[in-house]
């Protein structure tokens, strides 16, 4: 329980008795390699800490996959769209391996703020924070060329280059699949 004490602290900024109160609305649960968390057209009904494993967001539009991010351990899932305004998801959520997760369900998660009288100032920081990291993610798209956008991924989370299949990363870093191993080999000849 330490863990997810931890990740609503990171989150949410919660601390002592209020952290104590929430924590158990969260229940530990397992997502098995290949299952869904989320289809198009489901209506998100939960938000998920993640503590081990790869889950993949990804839209196909029948003739391609296009990933927009692969979440480890630390990050959460949710589709913000469904928790908030109750509309349905684009997206696939998909598990890349088997994960363990802490899920509240929309109903508890709604509990919440009549426990915290804080926790509607505490949500818009954190929806906040998601909205400055979207940001961040499109102005690395739109700006950085593909180099920059390999060393800010690798920076930013390097075991997914060891656990995730490459043609997942070079779509999440819009690039195609033999460019990201260009550019791979390139960095690996620097640091040799």
């Amino acid at each position: 329980m330490k863990e997810l004490e931890s990740y609503i602290s990171q989150f949410f900024g919660l601390k002592g008795d209020d952290l104590l109160s929430i924590a158990p609305f969260f229940k530990q649960t397992t997502f098995k390699k290949g299952e869904y968390y989320l289809k198009p057209g489901e209506i998100c009904s939960s938000l998920s800490f993640q503590t081990s494993g790869y889950v993949r967001f990804y839209l196909d539009d029948g003739e391609k996959e296009i990933t927009q991010w692969i979440s480890s351990k630390g990050g959460f899932i949710a589709d913000l769209r469904g928790i908030i305004f109750k509309q349905p998801s684009k997206s696939y959520v998909q598990a890349l391996t088997d994960c363990t997760l802490y899920t509240i369900n929309n109903d508890d998660y709604a509990k919440i703020g009549i426990l915290i009288p804080a926790w509607h100032q505490l949500e818009k920081l954190f929806i906040a924070n998601c909205f400055v990291f979207i940001e961040d993610r499109i102005f690395s798209l739109l700006s950085m060329n593909s180099e920059e956008r390999y060393n800010w991924l690798f920076n930013h989370n390097p075991e997914l280059f060891n656990n995730v299949p490459l043609q997942y990363l070079a779509s999440m870093m819009s690039m195609t699949p033999e460019t990201l191993s260009r550019i791979r080999r390139k960095q690996t000849e620097i640091a040799n």
